[in-house]
């Protein structure tokens, strides 16, 4: 791929926390890394989990992605590298304002795409939303290619996707008629139990969603890799944590 228009652009959302979903983005993007893949994350979660996850102080950050948003400040000049071997376009508190700043803006839906637009050559840019359905989720859906929906196997955890698919439909309907959704990703997956399984069944019926496979395993692995400013894919290279996540990204990257 030589181009922007030919990257592939993969939001991962679920408004409901707690289900993985930075670590989906940050496993998935050095998985595709390792690959040979251009890849850029984007963290668009005013709590800043990836780009701390990544190594980088939120605290430390002069410029992010709030100022490429609301500034008009050219992305090439927020952009990092990290140990991962892919780059970032870091987020911080100030994000929060943001939203409320787009609020009031013509064209909101559009900020993200905006951004994509104007970024150097990427195979790759997946976009971390933050866990809601406000303006930043819309505008990063409105920038993607497909959706990725993380999602604890807990009887509970699947009660906010059919918003989730709502909010899909809208913006299919209004601002991205070729969002696709490549389906319902099981994590923290705990296959000696046969409730995990069903509540994967139940949500696949519910919602005629596919379910990514294989599922990432629940490991305290996870936990660690964050603190170590690493994904797993570095601090716990042949766990099967990480083969999950690279068997995931090169089903992702087989179908680009």
């Amino acid at each position: 791929m030589s181009s922007t228009d030919s990257a592939r652009v993969l939001a991962v959302a679920n408004q409901k926390g707690g289900v993985a979903k930075t670590t989906t983005v940050a496993s998935l993007g050095a998985a595709l890394g390792e690959l040979g893949l251009r890849v850029l994350l984007v963290d668009l979660d005013p709590q800043a989990c990836l780009t701390f996850s990544l190594g980088i102080d939120p605290e430390d950050v002069e410029l992010s992605v709030h100022h490429v948003l609301t500034k008009g400040v050219a992305p090439a000049e927020v952009i990092v590298g990290t140990d991962d071997g892919v780059d970032l376009l870091p987020a911080t508190i100030e994000l929060a304002r943001a939203e409320t700043d787009l609020l009031t803006r013509t064209g909101r839906e559009y900020a993200v795409r905006s951004i994509v637009e104007d970024l150097p050559d990427y195979d790759w840019i997946v976009l971390d939303c933050p866990p809601s359905l406000g303006v930043m989720t819309v505008a990063a859906l409105t920038a993607a290619d497909s959706v990725l929906i993380p999602l604890q196997c807990e009887t509970l955890s699947h009660r906010g996707v059919g918003q989730l698919l709502d909010t899909v439909h809208d913006v299919k309907r209004f601002t991205n008629r070729d969002l696709e959704v490549l389906g319902v990703l099981p994590t923290l997956y705990d296959g000696r139990t046969n409730h995990a399984r069903t509540v994967l069944d139940t949500i696949s019926e519910t919602y005629s969603l596919p379910v990514v496979e294989p599922p990432i395993p629940k490991s305290i692995r996870f936990a660690e890799a964050p603190a170590a400013g690493r994904s797993i894919l570095r601090t716990a290279r042949s766990t099967k944590g990480a083969q999950a996540y690279r068997e995931v990204a090169a089903g992702l990257a087989g179908r680009a």
